[in-house]
Order: structure tokens, then C-alpha cells, then sequence
């Protein structure tokens, strides 16, 4: 499949996961007695991931996620070759993701611009976590989420289900994570919001970059030694 495909199924797929994820957040969650809260966000994130690896996933190899992008490619699953592209069309998607959601959330009267779904630590954090322990939840929680992709698209995986599995595994990690960070496990999810939210956001997206590469790094390393070699997945060809 050519790049520039690949690169408008990325575009796509990591949109739908930003404005769809972030969106039930922002527009859903806080209403009174109708609001989704951390559960609805959470099966919302997923969903997005599960539809569009059907969608687009046999034309880029959804990613729609930099660390996965990584994770995949420390796997032996992805070319490094196209790393570049596929991140910045990743991060491009999620900050056009975020603007399309600004547009619509500031029609209320008397909207307030707030956190925006942006991920944080100490006083940025839901709940207040130290910025150790919103590393540690998101370099556990990308790893374990690298783990899920690499396995059940591992060509010995009953074959169709991986994005059940995957977008399950999101919706997971999001019930545990959301309290912590707010729950990246993706640099492209998190930049997006930030630049709107601006301020102390920006300042905290080193983490919400280091973070999940490294989890993502580390599963990419750890799942060829347990499965016994790098099992290729059905990537899309060059």
C-alpha cells in the first residue's frame, strides 16, 4: 500500500480517536445527571480504536498512536522507515482532532476552555497523583497495551478479533488510568488537547511523550522474547 494511504488512514483513524474519546469528555461527561463519567469516557475511547481498526486498519495498520507506532517497530512488526510519517500525521490528526472539538464545545454561552480532556500530574491530575506515580501508570498501562496489540495480531491469534481485543484493552486501561493522568498511553491524544488547554498542560507533555514510547519500547522488546521470535503481523506491504 503506498504511504501517502497509509498516511491519510493514520489521519483519519487518530482523528476519530481524539475527537470521539476526547469528545465524550468534554461535551458528555460533565452533564448533570446525564453525564457518561469515567466509565463512559473510558468504553468511548475504546470504541473509537474498534471501529476504526475495522475501518482503516487493513490500509495504514492502525496505529493512530506514536507509542504504538514505536512499540510496533522495536517489535519488528513496523518499518523505521516510516516512523517519521506516521508520527507526524499522528500528532497532526490530533491536534486538527481538538480544534474541530474547541469549535464545537465553545458554542455553549458560557463555555470555559478548563483542562479540555488534557492529561496532567500533581495539580493537573484528576485526582492529584505525583508526577511518579502518573509515570509509572502510564509506562505500566502502554505497556500492558503494546501487549495486547502485539498478541492478538500475532499471525498464531484467532485471526478478525484483534480489534475487539484492542479496543477492549483500551477501554480498560482507561478505567484504570483516568483518575491517575486522565490516561494518555497515546503522545498524539495528548498534544491535541493541550494546545488548547495551554499553560501548565504544555509544560507537562513531556511526560505524556516519554511515558508511553517507553512502554511502548519496553513491550516491543519484551513480547518477541515470550512469544519466541518476531512473529510478523498482516502489516500492510510498502
Amino acid at each position: 500500500m503506498p504511504l501517502n494511504r497509509r498516511l491519510l488512514a493514520e489521519f483519519f483513524g487518530t482523528f476519530w480517536l481524539v475527537f470521539g474519546g476526547c469528545g465524550s469528555a468534554v461535551l458528555a461527561a460533565g452533564i448533570p445527571d446525564l453525564g457518561i463519567a469515567y466509565a463512559g469516557v473510558s468504553l468511548a475511547f475504546g470504541l473509537t480504536v474498534l471501529t476504526m481498526a475495522y475501518a482503516v486498519g487493513h490500509i495504514s495498520g492502525g496505529h493512530f498512536n506514536p507509542a504504538v507506532s514505536v512499540g510496533l517497530m522495536v517489535g519488528g512488526r513496523f518499518s523505521a522507515k516510516d516512523l517519521v510519517p506516521y508520527i507526524v500525521t499522528q500528532v497532526i490528526a490530533g491536534a486538527a482532532a481538538a480544534g474541530v472539538l474547541y469549535v464545537i464545545a465553545s458554542g455553549l454561552p458560557d463555555f470555559a476552555v478548563g483542562g479540555f480532556a488534557s492529561n496532567g500530574f500533581g495539580e493537573l491530575s484528576p485526582h492529584k497523583y505525583s508526577m511518579i506515580a502518573c509515570l509509572v501508570a502510564e509506562v505500566v498501562l502502554t505497556f500492558f497495551f503494546l501487549m495486547i496489540i502485539l498478541g492478538s495480531t500475532d499471525r498464531r491469534a484467532p485471526a478478525g478479533f484483534a480489534p475487539i481485543a484492542i479496543g477492549l484493552g483500551l477501554t480498560l486501561i482507561h478505567l484504570v488510568g483516568i483518575p491517575v493522568t486522565n490516561l494518555s498511553v497515546n503522545p498524539a491524544r495528548s498534544t491535541g488537547p493541550a494546545l488548547f488547554a495551554g499553560g501548565a498542560y504544555i509544560g507537562q507533555l513531556w511526560l505524556f511523550w516519554l511515558a508511553p514510547i517507553v512502554g511502548g519500547a519496553l513491550a516491543g522488546i519484551v513480547y518477541p522474547m515470550m512469544s519466541g521470535g518476531r512473529d510478523a503481523a498482516v502489516e500492510p506491504k510498502s
